[in-house]
């Protein structure tokens, strides 16, 4: 595979993501050493923070994506979990080295120069980060299958983010405080130098730094979970279960399990048929409803058993699309 078509294989919302902060990373540090600003230099060390997040979780998705080998046979979808635990880290550095900044300003508070590209900077920012934040949305959607659009795009983004891939979460979260970060620095950028009080500098600088600690716990937990291995939302095995019962020959779910491991899920299912199969037609139901899942480009793998009827009716069909885009 060529170099190209590999990093075609990460995250674009990561890929995106990296490359705008980066370039507000470099903007921000020139008008950061100009003013001398707090509030700048805040915003500048969390566009640091979310570069080198976003380009090292980047490639650990193209990493998680690798094809599953006989020493690791359930792949490594979990990879992209371990990738964005340790940007947490970074995340909670920054966030530490943004209040000890702040502090250090309130306590020796001292004016601002060029108060005009301080403005500049920032707005730009807002700009860049929040045209990240609509990608980060859209990609959302996109993997949620939630087909919104328009204005309906910002509300689906933020009911849907748990069925995004942990990148595009992390993206989603980071921007949401980068955008509203960069607010907070133009905010008292132009308040300390309107009202002559130096420290709200500082005070903005420990607002971004306090805003960086939530994002890194909320980011570390829900990757947590997803190291541990945790079910998958209703809405997945809703979806899992309708194409199973939609088999003619299919006529419940006696157990199934759907396990969530990066972006990737795992299917483990015993199913009940008709009575009077033989076995090798017993097993061509199974393999035929198996291929039907695998279709789904969110499944990683399936396994089926197939139990005799109980007389119970276990599950039953939902109004869940049946696969992706359906």
């Amino acid at each position: 595979m060529s170099f190209i078509k590999l990093l075609k294989r990460g995250n674009q919302s990561s890929g995106y993501a990296a490359l705008g902060n980066t370039v507000l990373a470099a903007i921000k540090g020139i008008g950061a050493a100009i003013s001398g600003s707090g509030s700048m230099f805040a915003t500048t060390i969390h566009s640091i923070a979310d570069a080198t997040n976003q380009g090292f979780v980047y490639f650990g998705s193209i990493l998680a994506k690798k094809e599953p080998t006989k020493r690791f046979p359930a792949g490594f979808g979990r990879v992209i979990n371990l990738f964005v635990l340790v940007a947490v880290i970074v995340v909670s550095i920054m966030a530490y080295e943004t209040i000890r900044k702040g502090w250090e300003i309130i306590q020796n508070p001292e004016e601002s120069s060029n108060l005009w590209l301080n403005i500049i900077i920032l707005l730009a920012a807002v700009m860049i980060d929040g045209f990240v934040l609509m990608k980060a949305m859209k990609e959302i959607v996109k993997e949620s299958d939630s087909n919104a659009s328009g204005l309906k795009v910002a509300a689906a983004a933020f009911k849907n983010v748990r069925y995004a891939a942990p990148p595009t979460r992390l993206v989603f979260y980071e921007d949401i405080v980068a955008t509203f970060g960069a607010l907070v620095a133009f905010i008292f950028v132009i308040l300390s130098h309107a009202t002559g009080l130096y420290y709200l500098d500082g005070i903005g600088s420990i607002m971004i730094g306090l805003l960086l600690i939530g994002i890194a716990l909320k980011i570390g937990y829900d990757n947590t979970i997803g190291l541990i291995g945790v079910a998958a939302p209703k809405k997945v095995e809703h979806r899992v279960a309708n194409i199973i019962l939609h088999d003619d020959d299919v006529i419940d779910i006696n157990k199934m399990r759907v396990l969530q491991e990066g972006r990737q899920y795992h299917v483990e299912s015993y199913i009940e048929l008709k009575k009077g199969l033989s076995l090798a037609e017993a097993d061509d139901i199974k393999f035929r409803v198996r291929d039907k899942l695998l279709k789904d480009d969110d499944i990683g793998d399936v396994t089926l058993g197939i139990i005799e009827a109980d007389e119970k009716q276990n599950w039953s069909l939902t109004d869940e699309p049946l696969l992706k885009g359906e």
